[in-house]
């Protein structure tokens, strides 16, 4: 699955990039360039931080149903226990 963003996102990634290349870097890099090293990055780097999302997400989901016994639990044949305490 490519990973692909947004027009806006995207626009403001290549500007990050050209102002990350002006302040940081001998060369400034233009616009097509920028474009072009966004497009790199997705397609090598990207899958790996969708990835460790998705076992971030999963670990969190995870966590929740092995707790959702303690949100919901009902005690069981309780009747009796509540008829005692009423007399």
């Amino acid at each position: 699955m490519a990973i692909e963003l947004e027009k806006e996102t995207r626009h403001e990634a290549i500007k990050s990039i050209e102002r990350y290349f002006d302040e940081h870097m001998d060369d400034p890099i233009g616009n097509l360039q920028a474009g072009a090293l966004l497009a790199f990055l997705l397609e090598e780097i990207g899958p790996s931080i969708y990835n460790k999302a998705v076992r971030d997400v999963q670990d969190q989901l995870q966590q929740r149903v092995l707790e959702l016994d303690i949100d919901v639990h009902e005690d069981e044949f309780s009747y009796w226990a509540k008829y005692k305490r009423g007399r």
